[in-house]
């Protein structure tokens, strides 16, 4: 195993986390998931946690929007501590997470599917208004589909919907579980395109996902994730040609 890189290299990502989990330990039950786990993810940034089934990536998601409370360490959102915020609260505070397998309402319609994405707005019209119109934008297959089923949607179009459904909220920072799980390698392809075009906009993104190559592609700075430890880390660049990555994640 290489030695772990600077999770701050020097001048770089310092002071503007947005998120950050510092020194996180994570149980389900009595089993000890996550060890001493810390990364941040800076305003604007695009961060890739990545590593294989089991390794702890969703249940790090699932401490960030406090479906897990840590058993040691802490969850901070623009440095402040979280650990007393329900998930709602967490979620009213900007945080936003798209689930695996896209989870989207079946039997409501596009448009309906992205307007209960747009609950904690529903006071401020103008805002639903302008997140729809973006998410059309970004999104034009939904727009040209508005009336139809969730259900009746491609896998590709339903991974659409929950990301968009997920921007509804307007998060400051938006949590992607497996983009790309139950999609074609084409629509992968297309699925992290989208997710780039997202990033375009100024977003701060963290993505957890199996397909490293896909997720570093898009990603300023990432972290590998082993059996619940922070394995190394450092700019997405220079994981995709760190030769530990590439012969575990990468297939080369």
């Amino acid at each position: 195993m290489l030695a772990p890189s600077p999770l701050v290299p020097d001048g770089d990502r310092a002071d503007t986390a947005v998120l950050e989990l510092a020194h996180v330990d994570a149980f389900y039950g009595k089993a000890q998931i996550l060890f001493d786990l810390s990364l941040k993810v800076g305003q604007g940034e695009v961060v890739a946690l990545i590593g294989a089934n089991g390794a702890g990536k969703s249940t790090t998601l699932n401490v960030i929007v406090g479906r897990v409370k840590p058993g040691a360490g802490e969850v901070r959102l623009d440095g402040r501590p979280v650990k007393d915020l329900s998930i709602e609260k967490i979620v009213a505070s900007g945080v936003t997470c798209v689930p695996q397998r896209r989870r989207i309402f079946a039997a409501l319609t596009v448009r309906e599917n992205l307007e209960v994405g747009g609950y904690v707005r529903r006071h401020d019209k103008a805002a639903l208004k302008t997140g729809l119109e973006e998410c059309y934008d970004l999104f034009p297959v939904l727009a040209k589909k508005s009336d139809h089923l969730g259900g009746v949607l491609s896998g590709g179009e339903q991974q659409m919907l929950a990301i968009a459904r997920g921007l509804m909220a307007g998060p400051r920072v938006l949590l992607l579980d497996e983009p790309s799980m139950g999609l074609s390698p084409k629509l992968t392809v297309e699925m992290f395109e989208d997710i780039r075009r997202i990033a375009q906009t100024g977003r701060t993104i963290l993505i957890v996902e199996q397909n490293a190559y896909a997720a570093l592609s898009v990603a300023d700075y990432g972290y590998v994730l082993e059996n619940g430890r922070v394995s190394l880390a450092g700019p997405a660049e220079e994981l995709i040609e760190n030769d530990y990555v590439r012969q575990t994640y990468l297939g080369a």
